[in-house]
């Protein structure tokens, strides 16, 4: 008889001998001594108040948050996962995800590093209002941007832009504190060196270790740069990491930098089957992007009537989660990015727009439900709210 994959989990033959056992003598079993929910809710918690035990500076416009647990508790997580923060801010509570910084070795506490976004309503709240002390409402770790030991080869090349070196300085930091048998070749763009985010360490570690090899690439240098200059591109890849045949392409960074590097990565005869990218938020201007109705601007505003609410306006250019938001109507939401699904609302009449690659579910596609983080409206909306 074929083996159940749950007879390989760990400590299941001790279980099944110990009922066993209990039988036979007639021990009385606890009740709820196997219960699975307790553990289940402590490694996958639905939420977690965290307090800001510190701030540290990485640049003028970044900032390191240091997040403990009251209860010193820390669910595991895997390098590159993320935690989503719920702050209240004025009238508005929403959501923002941020990739956790700190290496998965440290329990005792999560880093996330958040650099300011023009008009950002979190990151600016973040940076100029909160202080150490405070507590935020935080999501558990979550997201599928991880290095698989299964199916991606030992040796990563990492392409980041920006805030996206985020979940690679995790990954980063557990390969050198654990001696992993991994390396990394890690492009990181940015505009200029000012705005590079955890560079001293990065160059550091770089001399250190020697499967870490760190090349910033810098889009508008000062006079006398000595170093990679303008986007990441397929060529500077290649002369760097060389042959691609034993690596695996990970992405992480702004709508950009995808739109550049992706195809640089073709041209170097990399399949899109070895290449892995986080997913990274909506485009900031929707209505540029392809397949954007041209009789329609992000300013055109339209009604969105909620089944058993009052109606309100909204913005084209604004997602419908925003949109709703703003409007005092909570959604539950995760990864704003598109993938996770939490934040879907069924389309009862209407039109919206949604970027191609929006992994909407077919079973929700055939029932009018969309991803209400990358859905913009495009006439007037009835929509229902799944909570």
């Amino acid at each position: 008889m074929k083996r159940g994959i749950w007879e390989e989990f760990d400590g299941y033959r001790e279980i099944i001998n110990e009922i066993e056992a209990a039988r036979k003598y007639r021990e009385h079993i606890v009740p709820g001594k196997y219960e699975t929910a307790p553990y289940i809710e402590r490694l996958h918690p639905a939420k977690l108040n965290l307090r800001i035990a510190d701030i540290i500076e990485e640049s003028s416009s970044t900032k390191t948050f240091r997040l403990v647990s009251e209860s010193h508790y820390l669910p595991p997580f895997l390098a590159g996962q993320y935690i989503s923060l719920y702050p209240a801010i004025g009238n508005i509570r929403t959501g923002r995800p941020y990739s956790i910084s700190s290496s998965p070795n440290q329990i005792g506490y999560y880093d996330i590093t958040v650099r300011r976004v023009e008009n950002g309503l979190v990151s600016n709240y973040l940076l100029d209002e909160v202080k150490i002390g405070d507590v935020l409402e935080c999501s558990g770790p979550a997201g599928n941007f991880y290095f698989n030991p299964v199916v991606h080869e030992k040796t990563m090349v990492c392409i980041a832009g920006g805030s996206g070196i985020t979940p690679f300085m995790s990954m980063i930091r557990e390969i050198v504190e654990s001696g992993l048998d991994r390396a990394v070749y890690l492009f990181y763009g940015n505009k200029n060196t000012g705005d590079i985010i955890f560079h001293d360490e990065l160059t550091e570690l770089s001399k250190r270790f020697s499967q870490i090899i760190y090349t910033p690439v810098i889009e508008e240098p000062v006079d006398g740069y000595e170093g990679e200059c303008g986007f990441i591109n397929g060529a500077v890849i290649s002369e760097i990491s060389g042959d691609h045949g034993d690596k695996t392409y990970f992405l992480c960074g702004p709508r950009g930098l995808y739109d550049f590097c992706l195809p640089e990565l073709e041209g170097q005869g990399i399949p899109a089957r070895k290449t892995r990218q986080e997913m990274f938020g909506p485009p900031t201007n929707i209505d540029e992007y392809p397949g954007w109705p041209s009789d329609i601007t992000g300013e055109n505003v339209f009604t969105v009537a909620v089944k058993g609410k009052k109606p309100f306006q909204a913005k084209a250019g604004e997602s419908l989660l925003t949109s709703l938001e703003k409007n005092q109507i909570v959604v539950p939401s995760l990864c704003r990015s598109g993938e996770c699904s939490m934040c879907r609302v069924k389309i009862l009449s209407g039109m919206v727009f949604q970027p191609a690659g929006t992994m909407v579910r077919k079973s929700d596609r055939k029932s009018g439900y969309v991803h209400s983080c990358v859905s913009y409206p495009l006439e007037d909306l009835e929509i229902l709210t799944v909570s």
